[in-house]
């Protein structure tokens, strides 16, 4: 009786296990899994035909303001500074690559994310939605990167907001201010603007937080990115007011790089045109051709630094620098023909001593200072002899002590060391030995004082 009650219980209870153990097969089985997949991404294809399909939503139609309002639509805006290839100083422009983001909320793009596994939708068409008109206002040119794909993309949250992200390279004018050049600070600007939708309709804001980045090894040739600032430009036309968004780059100019190229060699240039001065007053050759090679140099040099320059209508410090120089180098050459001419007269001096040598005045003397002297009109005349008593000798001997010890020791020591160099040009060039380097070392104390500290007192 009990064996035929529990086979009646097992057979009972065979039929629910059968279907348990049929229904677990299924839910486990490779092909329902994959079958889930597909179904999720055939949901996001759904997604996009439900809300961009046609006759759902017009791209023509800008979004409406914040929380639905008529207001304007608002755009945050963050950059993605990638590289900046060059800075020109002849054009006043610079290139930049960056990263450019826009985000914005569109009410109409709202859809189901199924629990969270819908995160976001993504779009490579940007006409398929409505996009902002921006335009970068001091562009000269620009492209957009499309090896190996466009790399542009939009993404759509469930929100409703869109991101827009696109990589593009930028030249962009910048006007400089060059009269600190090489010792100078530049600020370039990155504008930009709407350009047919105003203030009512269109705001564009920086994104909070942290709304522009730079790529941390940026690397530029002759300058130095020190830091940038984000502010507003907004521009009133007739037309209406447009809002504008400029971020800008302060460059602070590498100087080791001019040090090395210009003001080492212009010292040079400078200090061996003196070399001048220790060479023999008798060595013309050498001393023309060594003046004339530094000044043809060192004008060489100048017109190289002018020709990476643009003609600006102001005085640079590198053109105080350069004609400085050149105008100590050419110095230097005016120096030897002064030295020259000088020596010229210190032989013609010579000549003339010659010809009242002691011998001669001996003989003068040995005539007869009584011997007569012909008038002009040839009437003889004898001439007396002077007669100088010993009182007037010692007299005048006592005024020359009198006005020696009256002159000051200073003088005195300066014309008893002039008085070692027996000619004028001689003493030109000794003279100009001491002369030239002092008053260059006078000017690179001022030259130097006064950009340094105008540079330091501008760059705050």
């Amino acid at each position: 009786m009990l064996a035929s009650t529990t086979i009646r219980r097992a057979a009972a209870m065979w039929p629910g296990v059968l279907l348990l153990l049929l229904l677990l097969a299924v839910l486990l089985h490779p092909s329902r899994c994959s079958q889930v997949k597909v179904n999720y991404r055939e949901k996001e294809k759904q997604v996009l035909d439900n809300i961009l399909g046609p006759g759902r939503y017009d791209a023509r139609i800008r979004p409406s303001g914040e929380n639905g309002t008529d207001g304007p639509a608002i755009v945050r805006v963050n950059l993605f500074v990638r590289s900046i290839a060059t800075i020109s100083d002849i054009k006043m422009e610079y290139s930049v690559q960056l990263t450019f983001r826009e985000q914005w909320l569109d009410e109409r793009l709202k859809f189901n994310d199924f629990g969270g596994r819908l995160r976001y939708l993504t779009l490579t068409e940007a006409n398929r939605v409505w996009m902002p008109d921006l335009f970068f206002s001091n562009e000269k040119e620009g492209h957009f990167h499309n090896i190996i794909m466009p790399n542009v993309y939009i993404r759509i949250f469930p929100n409703g907001s869109v991101l827009y992200s696109i990589r593009i390279s930028l030249t962009l004018s910048c006007p400089m201010n060059l009269k600190l050049y090489p010792l100078d600070k530049q600020v370039c600007s990155l504008r930009m603007a709407s350009y047919g939708w105003t203030t009512t309709d269109l705001v564009f804001l920086w994104k909070e937080g942290d709304p522009v980045q730079v790529v941390k090894n940026l690397h530029l040739p002759r300058f130095t990115l020190e830091k940038f600032l984000t502010d507003y430009c907004n521009s009133r036309t007739n037309t209406g007011e447009y809002s504008c968004l400029k971020v800008d780059l302060l460059f602070k100019r590498e100087f080791s790089y001019y040090l090395i190229q210009i003001y080492i060699p212009c010292c040079m240039l400078v200090i061996v045109s003196w070399v001048s001065f220790w060479l023999d007053q008798s060595a013309v050759p050498a001393r023309v051709s060594l003046g004339v090679t530094t000044l043809l140099t060192m004008a060489t040099q100048t017109s190289g630094i002018n020709a990476s320059l643009p003609p600006v209508s102001y005085t640079k410090a590198i053109d105080v620098w350069t004609g400085v120089c050149l105008t100590f180098v050419f110095g230097a050459l005016l120096e030897f023909a002064l030295v020259n001419y000088a020596s010229r007269s210190d032989m013609h001096s010579d000549n003339i001593n010659k010809k009242f040598s002691p011998s001669e005045m001996e003989h003068s003397s040995s005539v007869d200072p009584t011997s007569e002297v012909l008038d002009a009109d040839g009437s003889a005349n004898f001439a007396m002899p002077l007669v100088q008593h010993p009182e007037d000798t010692m007299s005048m001997d006592k005024m020359q002590q009198c006005e020696i010890h009256m002159q000051p020791r200073k003088k005195n020591c300066c014309r008893s060391w002039l008085s070692k160099f027996p000619t004028r040009s001689k003493r030109i060039d000794v003279i100009s030995r001491i002369f030239f380097p002092i008053v260059f070392a006078i000017f690179n104390l001022a030259y130097w004082s006064t950009y340094l500290f105008r540079d330091e007192a501008e760059g705050e």
